[in-house]
């Protein structure tokens, strides 16, 4: 019997439930369809198409220490390709971990049906989440809105299985059908903007295990304290090899417990924040699925009413790192250069760019789409709503980041900031988080000019505060008019 594995985002030779249960009977050919327009709206971003690029390279080599090789094919559609390899190569069955997107689930649903109508044996396996989207509901029988109690719900629920360990073998065909080069499917910018990622990431699956054991070893225990710090390395900057599935959440889950078995941990690990912040992966995917409208619009639909308004000039200045806060313009720097920002920063960006520009939430999600190497549908819709106080369990909207003083309370020296901003290095620590105010000896002695060097704020936060809760007075208004029911 021969059986095509059909990898997606589960780029891992270890746990990988598809390919363990093809490895146990007959002829194993792996298998990656590149077909981004099944995709759209959300085609892989150019930061994604990078790593994804890196990724695939990575797993076939780890394939061929076991015998095997990655079969790489473009296509249109996924499913003409898999029947047309299923044809030539004779196999059949088709085996592929699950992915949760809605467009994706109603594709994969079509998939099967038509697979197994046709004759071939179809199953999915999950290989990317702790839990099920549709296990998981509260009392009333009803998704979660509030990630504490669904957490502690999941916390409840015995732990997920063991991860399995990778196949020592993978057997071949007899014949092995033909192969595009991985650099045929063009997936790196041809512009070489991507030199700094390269630097700064190694994608693989052997990356994202030696990633995990250097963050347990160093930075685990210390992590509630530091994870808020962009200064100092206190996170465990897995997110984009959790979203390719170069590691998956059960081998996250697992290690922590086995690393927390000290006994001045004892059972402890499983109420740290890290793993709280796995469970924020989990609760994205988990309302994605059950409000699968929320990539696009608001869940708390009163917002539909919020009075944005649109400027190009002033989401241009924030997407280049020009908007005169230092701290924001860091982590938007910070996030060109290498693919990612710090999850503290991420919410101060955010925070400016809806409440003190008062531009829309999609068009930062749309942003962070196309530059994160981690850009993740479930978890940044999860993360853009919640900032902008329309989605579950979300901060409320006047709840609004002065960046001056978050700037002050988590890079306190400005090491931050002065990484990204190499025109505020010689600032002294007491100015750089508003250099503008900075006296003018001050900022000669520095070699900085303001909007020569370094422009001026783009908007003064406290008079954009005051304009953000009358826009959310608007949407208060709106909620009270509705009519019930």
């Amino acid at each position: 019997m021969t059986t095509l594995v059909w990898f997606r985002r589960d780029l891992r030779i270890a746990d990988n439930p598809a390919l363990a249960a093809a490895a146990r009977d007959g002829a194993v050919i792996p298998l990656y369809i590149f077909a981004p327009e099944e995709d759209a709206p959300w085609r892989p971003g150019a930061a994604s198409r990078w790593w994804l690029h890196q990724s695939l390279g990575a797993l076939d080599q780890d394939l061929r220490r076991l015998g095997s090789r990655l079969i790489v094919r473009h296509a249109q559609d996924s499913l003409s390709e898999l029947l047309a390899i299923a044809r030539d190569t004779g196999a059949t069955r088709i085996l592929w971990n699950r992915l949760y997107e809605p467009a994706t689930v109603a594709r994969d649903r079509l998939i099967k049906a038509t697979l197994r109508g046709s004759g071939i044996g179809a199953e999915s396996f999950n290989a990317s989440l702790l839990r099920e989207p549709w296990e998981i509901a509260n009392q009333a029988g009803k998704p979660f809105q509030v990630f504490t109690a669904f957490w502690r719900h999941c916390l409840a629920l015995p732990d997920p299985p063991e991860p399995q360990p990778a196949p020592a073998l993978l057997p071949a065909p007899a014949k092995w059908p033909p192969s595009l080069q991985i650099s045929q499917l063009e997936l790196p910018p041809r512009i070489d903007w991507a030199a700094s990622m390269r630097a700064e990431w190694s994608p693989g699956e052997r990356a994202a295990t030696a990633q995990l054991d250097t963050f347990l070893g160093e930075a685990f225990e210390a992590y509630a304290q530091q994870r808020n710090r962009p200064d100092r390395t206190g996170t465990s900057r897995l997110s984009p090899h959790l979203h390719f599935g170069e590691i998956g959440p059960r081998q996250i889950w697992h290690a922590t417990q086995d690393h927390a078995r000290a006994p001045h941990l004892g059972a402890a690990w499983r109420d740290s924040q890290f793993l709280a912040e796995l469970g924020w992966r989990e609760f994205g995917h988990h309302l994605l699925h059950h409000f699968p409208r929320t990539a696009h619009e608001p869940l708390r639909e009163r917002f539909e009413a919020f009075p944005w308004r649109r400027s190009a000039d002033e989401l241009r200045a924030w997407q280049r790192g020009r908007t005169g806060y230092p701290i924001v313009d860091a982590g938007m720097r910070e996030l060109w250069k290498t693919g990612w920002m710090h999850n503290r920063v991420r919410m101060i960006t955010a925070s400016f760019l809806i409440k003190d520009l008062l531009q829309p939430w999609q068009d930062g999600a749309a942003w962070f789409w196309d530059t994160l190497v981690d850009a993740d549908l479930a978890a940044n819709t999860l993360g853009w709503q919640w900032v902008a106080g329309c989605g579950a369990d979300a901060a409320p909207y006047f709840r609004i980041f002065n960046p001056s003083t978050q700037g002050r309370k988590f890079d306190p020296d400005g090491a931050y900031i002065r990484r990204f901003l190499p025109e505020l290095e010689r600032m002294p620590s007491e100015w750089i988080h508003e250099p503008w105010r900075a006296p003018a000896a001050v900022r000669q002695a520095a070699g900085l000019k303001i909007d020569a060097d370094y422009p001026a704020p783009i908007v003064d936060h406290g008079q954009a505060r005051e304009r953000a809760l009358r826009a959310l007075a608007v949407v208060t208004e709106s909620g009270k008019k509705r009519p019930p029911g």
